[in-house]
């Protein structure tokens, strides 16, 4: 099913964000099937199992895609199915989110852990605040964030909270490094919530596959300017065809 991409959605807001990429790729390209499948709602930060769900629930042979921690479930799951799976592309998504020694190019420990204890103040108020974040860097930050928050479902806090808690351990290097198939990475210049020194970073790891920088953009690029980025995605796609 090389005609096939899957997508994954971020933290909290749902699959609304992808639509109009889902859309614009389709546009491009109306042999190419594009499915977003909603995260899984489960109220534990078990990586196993996060991609168990995923693993059963979607069809085997496509490729994988996602924005923020849904590319990063995509490349864990990537490496999971190997040659089962046709390709990947992450969408400011960093292989860990919270800095560390190893990968100091994330967001300070710190300011996640006063994220998390928002978020189980508050989860509403702190998805708010995240769809802000995600909206700085665009052209209409505020509307973007409204766009976002508006579109978001109703998830249980427990839901959220577990995300945030995978969020937080997640680091996809090795699975990253292990997965042989061609590989798409894009980053945003102006993301509050992925430094985008994490492009030179990852390209230093894995120096084989494309990793690109969208310069005056935000975390949630792929809904400022979808034509934009299905273009960069349709590219990558076209040429793997042909390889």
């Amino acid at each position: 099913m090389r005609d096939r991409l899957i997508l994954l959605p971020g933290w909290g807001l749902g699959v609304s964000p992808l639509e109009p990429l889902a859309a614009a790729l389709q546009g491009l390209d109306e042999h190419l099937h594009v499915h977003i499948e909603p995260l899984p709602a489960l109220e534990a930060s078990d990586l196993g199992e996060w991609l168990d769900e995923l693993d059963a629930t979607l069809p085997d042979n496509a490729w994988l895609g996602g924005w923020s921690l849904g590319g990063m479930l995509a490349s864990e799951l990537a490496a999971r199915r190997g040659e089962r799976c046709c390709g990947l592309l992450t969408l400011a998504s960093n292989p860990c989110f919270v800095a560390h020694d190893g990968w100091p190019s994330a967001m300070p420990a710190q300011t996640f852990d006063a994220f998390l204890a928002g978020c189980h103040a508050d989860s509403q108020v702190t998805l708010k605040r995240f769809g802000l974040l995600c909206g700085k860097g665009a052209e209409d930050p505020r509307g973007l964030a409204r766009l976002l928050v508006s579109g978001a479902p109703h998830t249980p806090s427990g839901a959220l909270m577990s995300g945030l808690e995978l969020l937080a351990q997640l680091d996809t290097r090795e699975a990253l490094q292990a997965f042989r198939g061609p590989q798409l990475h894009l980053f945003a210049g102006l993301d509050e919530l992925v430094p985008c020194e994490a492009a030179t970073e990852l390209l230093k790891l894995l120096p084989d596959v494309e990793v690109g920088l969208i310069e005056q953009a935000g975390h949630a690029f792929l809904l400022d300017n979808p034509h934009g980025v299905a273009g960069a995605i349709q590219a990558f796609l076209h040429e793997c065809g042909d390889d």
